[in-house]
């Protein structure tokens, strides 16, 4: 084993060793519930601290690439298997209030409003101006830059589409794809997923979450060709999807061409680390996955903005089907948010936010 550790480098030790872990486990060289290499063993080999691959080893197990085995050490969970995984009979949490992440009042009002000043100086009466289309440039490059730094997910403009809310979103997307297939979501979910979907005229099954995401069964069975997905802390059970479950979303979807996955990301930039959770969109390559994302908890439900990614091979279905709608956002709002994100408030926001979340669970 020979490990290469940018000790100078930007990005921090543990994720250099997580990068490196994850490739070895995803590539096949540590199998299937292998052992992994001790803590003390790794630090006296790459001459770093026992705590630094701790760190690594519990981001590893967070997102459901090992798992720690009391007094026998760390093993391989995740599985590639070209099947569907066996169902696991773990009992899922039924409580709401304890999975419910509730923040601090730390988002920075008075640095928000100066942004809200600072475009009204900038741009005048333009604020004003009527946003086409599926949004404004300004928001888009600063949507592309951010979710390149923070997940690195590469899009490009055309890609983006901005809404006045995740379930504005939804019933886009129902357009979009049409009210001629079967939709399918987690059961239980966020209540307004099926709302939605029921008020856009289309039939939906809903499918039963396990320990770790939507059960195999419950995949294999559905005869839906969408998956609507919440894989970060699923409301309201808290259920959040594996890497080994990730990787079978994907496989579902790709087992029949006329499958769509669509990621609902919420909440997921309120992880307790640095690093942000692995998307089904990054993994897929975004082939085959709509992302949706809000701002509804990073600045606020009032803001009304939200966005979605669609797969490349989607864009020319999207501008013949609802490309003639204007965005539903005003310009003026868009451009405080791009010029809130672009100037590092935003991150810094969000980094806030974390460290007072690690606290709360020291």
């Amino acid at each position: 084993m020979k490990y290469e550790i940018d000790k100078n480098g930007k990005l921090p030790i543990y994720l250099q060793l997580y990068n490196i872990i994850k490739g070895d486990i995803v590539n096949g060289i540590y199998e299937y519930n292998s052992k992994l290499p001790s803590k003390r063993f790794l630090s006296e080999e790459l001459q770093i601290s026992v705590i630094t691959v701790e760190h690594t080893y519990s981001l590893l197990c967070d997102e459901g690439y090992v798992d720690s085995r009391q007094r026998s050490g760390y093993y391989v969970t995740y599985n590639s298997d070209q099947s569907f995984s066996t169902p696991q009979n773990i009992k899922k949490t039924s409580s709401t209030s304890e999975h419910i992440i509730e923040l601090d009042d730390t988002f920075p009002f008075s640095v928000y409003a100066k942004t809200m000043r600072r475009i009204l100086s900038i741009y005048g009466n333009d604020i004003f101006t009527k946003c086409s289309g599926s949004g404004s440039a300004e928001l888009k490059d600063a949507l592309m830059q951010y979710l390149w730094r923070s997940r690195g997910i590469s899009v490009n403009e055309e890609q983006i589409v901005i809404g006045a809310g995740a379930e504005y979103l939804y019933g886009i997307i129902v357009q979009m794809l049409g009210k001629n297939r079967i939709y399918s979501a987690e059961n239980p979910s966020y209540e307004k997923i099926e709302q939605v979907y029921r008020a856009n005229g289309v039939e939906i099954e809903m499918l039963e979450l396990g320990a770790d995401g939507i059960e195999s069964s419950e995949l294999l069975r559905t005869r839906a060709s969408v998956l609507h997905i919440t894989p970060y802390r699923s409301y309201p059970s808290g259920v959040t999807a594996s890497a080994s479950k990730k990787q079978e979303y994907i496989r579902w979807q790709r087992a029949k061409e006329d499958r769509i996955i669509v990621e609902d990301d919420f909440e997921s930039e309120f992880t307790l680390y640095a690093k942000a959770r692995e998307t089904v969109f990054s993994i897929s390559h975004g082939k085959g996955v709509i992302y949706v994302n809000t701002f509804s908890r990073t600045i606020s439900p009032a803001t009304r903005i939200a966005y979605m990614i669609l797969p490349e091979n989607m864009i020319d279905i999207y501008n013949e089907t609802v490309g003639f709608y204007s965005c539903t956002v005003p310009f003026y709002n868009q451009l405080v948010l791009a010029e809130f994100i672009k100037n590092g408030d935003f991150e810094r926001s969000i980094n806030r936010a974390r460290r007072n979340l690690r606290k709360h669970m020291e």
